[in-house]
């Protein structure tokens, strides 16, 4: 991998950001037009070279759309609301430091009904919209964690995982399959 020789704060090409995080260099262009909190330097030529932050923000806004089902627009009110740093925490799994933002933030406005830290159905997708989850951002423990009875009706934490990540499998075949008709 070309960057385990540069310094961690060194800059990235979009090359090096697509290899690190797993994502296609049009994805990056992609959300640069939809997140303005995205803005790597452009040089001649419109070559991208992406600050170590920009990095971090790419971790988080990657993490919420495709591991916690959130919609663009959710991942944007996100950030609206809770700032860069809330979803650099949460891409870097920083429990602590999200725990930290959002209790400053609670701190800083009266709990009315309107201020209250809530998930809108607009920010999330699939089986996340049919049943927001109770965790705090898909963080730390939730009560359906483990095995259920076979009976029961409820898939259990690892099999909705696996269900996930075959569902974004599919997606990503499908976004393929589009390309070449």
């Amino acid at each position: 991998m070309a960057t385990m020789d540069k310094s961690p704060d060194a800059f990235r090409t979009i090359s090096e950001v697509a290899e690190d995080l797993d994502l296609p260099q049009h994805v990056l262009r992609f959300w640069e037009t939809r997140f303005n909190q995205i803005k790597p330097m452009k040089r001649g030529g419109g070559r991208r070279y992406y600050r170590p932050q920009d990095v971090e923000l790419i971790k988080g806004i990657r993490h919420m759309l495709y591991d916690q089902g959130y919609t663009i627009k959710g991942v944007q009110k996100l950030l609206r609301e809770n700032g860069n740093q809330f979803l650099v925490a949460v891409g870097s799994g920083d429990l602590q430091a999200v725990e930290a933002i959002a209790q400053r933030k609670q701190a800083e406005a009266p709990l009315t009904p309107a201020a209250q830290p809530r998930v809108d159905e607009e920010m999330l997708v699939g089986e996340a919209r049919a049943k927001p989850s109770r965790r705090f951002f898909g963080l730390g423990k939730a009560d359906d964690e483990g095995p259920v009875a076979a009976d029961s009706g409820k898939l259990s934490r690892d099999n909705r995982a696996l269900l996930q990540e075959a569902l974004f499998d599919l997606l990503e075949c499908k976004r393929l399959l589009d390309q070449v008709r």
